[in-house]
C-alpha cells in the first residue's frame, strides 16, 4: 500500500486554530482539517510547511515546534503526518484556493468532523494546551 508524507500546520491565534474545509472530490471530502499537504523530494519538513501554508492559506511561517507524528492506514492508502503547531506568522490566513476556512475555538475542536487521522492531532493539541 502506498505511503503519503504529509505535513500539517497547527495555525495558532490566542485560543483559536485555523481550520480549512476539504473539497467534496477530495480523498476525506467535505471534512475540516488542518492546513497542510504532501512534501515534496529533498524538502524538509519545515521547508514543506512554509510552501505549502503560502499556497494555501497564505501566510509565512516566522515560529513552528514540532507537535506529534502520526501514522494513519485508511483503506485506500497509509498517511504519515508531521505536524507542526505554528505559533508566530505574518499575513492572515485566507482560502487562498477558495476553500471554506474558519477559525475554531479549542472548546470545540473535539466536535469538528475532521479526517479519522486528525483525532491523534487534536488529542496532541488538547494535550499540549493542557499541560
Amino acid at each position: 500500500m502506498k505511503q503519503v508524507h504529509v505535513v500539517v500546520g497547527v495555525v495558532r491565534r490566542d485560543n483559536t486554530f485555523f481550520i480549512c474545509k476539504r473539497a467534496e472530490h477530495q480523498h476525506q471530502g467535505g471534512k475540516w482539517e488542518f492546513p497542510g499537504g504532501k512534501i515534496e523530494t529533498g524538502e524538509s519538513v519545515e521547508e514543506a510547511l512554509n510552501r505549502e501554508l503560502q499556497e494555501e492559506i497564505g501566510i509565512s511561517i516566522i515560529a513552528s515546534v514540532a507537535l506529534t507524528e502520526i501514522a494513519h492506514e485508511y483503506t485506500e492508502k497509509r498517511v504519515l503526518l508531521s505536524v507542526l503547531l505554528v505559533h508566530k506568522f505574518t499575513g492572515e490566513p485566507f482560502g487562498k484556493e477558495g476553500q471554506i476556512h474558519r477559525w475554531a475555538d479549542i472548546n470545540e475542536l473535539r466536535d469538528i468532523d475532521f479526517p479519522d487521522a486528525n483525532a491523534a492531532i487534536v488529542d496532541a493539541i488538547l494535550g499540549a494546551t493542557l499541560k
